[in-house]
């Protein structure tokens, strides 16, 4: 897959980062001395644990250079560095808080992903998660409906292995609530409001849509999103005001270590 752009990641950043401030307003802790934040992006989740735990070491870890250099940009005096989540594991000291904002529904094999990560961490320390959780949803079927039919089939390939299929809320509770002091988990359903269909393509262009894109030559990747929009048009209805609401559904986990 090519390198992430942060540049349209950003265009929604209020949307993105308010889910981000959601989930850290849940984390019980009053001080740490280190945080990590799973893949950072541009920056602007690591800026939120910045600001809340001012005298803590801050680290942003991503697999994009170019989101590195984004947030490397934004946040001089934290640390970044290059690493893949499904390998990543604390250098040092086991960090307070590992915190993963939108970031792990693209890493694979989750009944061991996040026990490694609880495991990671401090005594007391927590794990906060948020993903998103709309895979059944009209950007997202399409996604895929278009990905099977020609002539776009034969280079997206499966589409089904572009995106991690998620557990049930309950099955991340079930893991996680054995061996902590405590676990809490909701899903919350935003509905952002958009001027248009070319809007919500724009938005899911910078995360979901990504994958299904690159992986087409650029006379195909034209064809792909015209008709993809069209058809995004007509599953979002016009509102009264003339908007779009792109439902998008979350999922949150937020599990604290025995002491």
């Amino acid at each position: 897959m090519l390198d992430w752009n942060p540049a349209l990641y950003r265009r929604y950043e209020d949307e993105r980062t308010r889910p981000a401030q959601e989930l850290l307003a849940r984390v019980p802790l009053a001080e740490a001395d280190r945080v990590v934040d799973l893949g950072c992006g541009p920056g602007n989740s690591t800026e939120l644990l910045v600001n809340r735990f001012s005298k803590a070491e801050a680290l942003g870890t991503d697999n994009s250079e170019a989101m590195l250099v984004s947030a490397r940009e934004r946040l001089p005096g934290a640390r970044f560095e290059l690493s893949d989540i499904a390998t990543w594991a604390p250098q040092d000291k086991a960090p307070d808080l590992i915190y993963a904002n939108a970031s792990l529904q693209w890493v694979p094999d989750h009944e061991t992903l996040i026990p490694r990560l609880f495991d990671a961490l401090a005594p007391g320390g927590v794990l906060a998660v948020q993903m998103p959780d709309n895979r059944q949803e009209p950007t997202h079927r399409l996604m895929r409906a278009l990905a099977a039919e020609a002539p776009w089939a034969e280079p997206i390939g499966d589409a089904d292995r572009l995106r991690t299929k998620l557990l049930p809320l309950g099955g991340y509770y079930d893991l996680l609530a054995p061996h902590a002091a405590s676990v809490d988990v909701w899903h919350t359903i935003y509905q952002h409001r958009m001027a248009d269909a070319a809007s919500m393509v724009e938005w899911v262009r910078g995360t979901g849509l990504k994958p299904f894109v690159d992986r087409l030559p650029p006379d195909l990747q034209a064809s792909y999103l015209a008709e993809y929009e069209r058809r995004v048009n007509e599953a979002y209805p016009v509102r009264t005001d003339g908007k779009r609401l792109l439902a998008f559904p979350r999922m949150f986990i937020v599990a604290q270590k025995k002491a």
